[in-house]
């Protein structure tokens, strides 16, 4: 009993003792929903494990292995079985371990399962909110599939599980456990629980807190890592259809516990499937603790007092403006600052290309004072040039005129000889 409680007998039905059936009735009539991962390599059976998991087939295309990086499939389905109904989400890996380069594998997966926090958290700081009716996508259980080597984990499974176990609960099954004899299987179980323990990886415990469930629990707890076989093909054993794998050996029940513990999976997660959604949201209240404290959100003040929403956020609203403010006064600051640098290399340059004006008008007029040079002396030798041809001109008139005189006195001569001798 708590401290300040005290037990009292009534004395007549009050009728409180009807709640469990109403929030029963309400729960029924609202649904319920699961979110399951599976992780592992192509083709090591995650839609045939499902499938008989649930007894129906998942219409999946199959997938390849020449993806460049991982990718995360999501189905959503609706199951009825009686008047329950279950909204079922199976998320697998598409092309998970197919990489030459496995360091980031694992980050695609990291980074869906928190987007589906951030979700989550975005609805519910929303003002006007629907949580009742908000389809919840956070994953509750991850199945990771390790394949059926008989030896130990591989270095991807153990970075993967570390890189999960503080997200989602994690429940580690061997694919195709078929592949293996019992005996190798049963040492491949303790070389798995036992690399886990030394890497310090959490799973996922099946609680042994409630009575009701404490002792199957505990048993349970003892079969981990499961040894699981899928089959999505069914086969005639006397008069009855039943799910399993053919080989020329023999048949292997999927649904005989002798044969695998695809049953014990399958009761674990629907006698602990509450449970799982617990540990889901206390892995949720951890996401949402981290992401308000970077946004500045504290319930306890620097003195340990309570603080309240209202203040955190008056005080992340002054730091704010105050911030901006700062921004606003440092960037008026820096533009001045670009400014005058830029008028001062507008003046440099200005007077750089004054300078280089002069220099080019003052060449100019040297060469201009040279063409003159250059034209005076053409001109003088030009001058000196007439003066010599006029001289020469006059002195070729003269002679011609001279010429032009002497020349009728020869001619009577000529005449007069020419009539003697006649």
């Amino acid at each position: 009993q708590n401290v300040g409680c005290r037990t009292l007998s009534l004395s007549a039905h009050v009728g409180f003792d009807s709640l469990p059936d109403q929030l029963l009735r309400k729960s029924i009539k609202h649904g319920f929903c699961f979110n399951i991962l599976c992780i592992g390599e192509t083709g090591i059976g995650k839609s045939a494990l499902m499938s008989s998991l649930f007894n129906t087939n998942f219409e999946d295309s199959p997938s390849t292995h020449f993806l460049s990086s991982v990718r995360l499939r999501a189905q959503t389905c609706e199951l009825q079985e009686s008047s329950v109904l279950l909204k079922l989400t199976v998320v697998k890996t598409v092309g998970f371990g197919d990489q030459v380069n496995k360091a980031d594998t694992y980050q695609p997966i990291v980074d869906y399962i928190d987007a589906q926090f951030e979700a989550y958290l975005e609805e519910e700081l929303k003002i006007i909110r629907s949580l009742f009716s908000y389809h919840d996508t956070r994953i509750h259980v991850c199945l990771y599939f390790i394949s059926p080597t008989g030896r130990s984990l591989k270095t991807i499974d153990l970075l993967t599980m570390r890189s999960l176990d503080s997200k989602v609960n994690i429940i580690p099954v061997i694919g195709k456990a078929d592949s293996i004899s019992k005996t190798e299987l049963q040492e491949f179980k303790k070389k798995i629980m036992s690399e886990l323990v030394s890497n310090g990886i959490r799973i996922y415990q099946f609680p042994t807190d409630d009575e009701t469930v404490a002792e199957i629990n505990a048993i349970t707890n003892g079969y981990l890592p499961f040894a699981v076989v899928g089959s999505m093909e069914k086969v005639k054993i006397g008069n009855k259809m039943v799910r399993a794998r053919q080989y020329p050996w023999g048949i292997v029940k999927v649904e005989n516990e002798s044969h695998c513990d695809t049953i014990k999976l399958r009761r674990m997660l629907c006698t602990n499937m509450e449970d799982l959604k617990e540990k889901t949201r206390a892995y949720y209240e951890s996401y949402r603790r981290c992401r308000l404290e970077k946004l500045g959100c504290r319930d306890i003040g620097p003195e340990n007092k309570p603080v309240s929403l209202q203040e955190v956020i008056e005080a992340k609203r002054l730091e704010f403006c105050l911030e901006m403010e700062r921004k606003e006064e440092e960037i008026k600051q820096q533009f001045l600052q670009r400014v005058n640098e830029k008028a001062a290399m507008l003046e440099e340059a200005e007077q750089q290309a004054s300078m280089l004006v002069l220099t080019k008008y003052e060449r100019l007029m040297l060469m201009h004072q040279e063409e003159e040079l250059k034209l005076e002396e053409k001109k003088k030798f030009l001058e000196d040039e007439i003066a010599q041809f006029i001289e020469r001109k006059a002195i070729t008139v003269s002679i011609q005129s001279q010429v032009s005189v002497s020349t009728p006195v020869v001619s009577l001569k000529t005449q007069r000889l020419q009539k003697v001798s006649a």
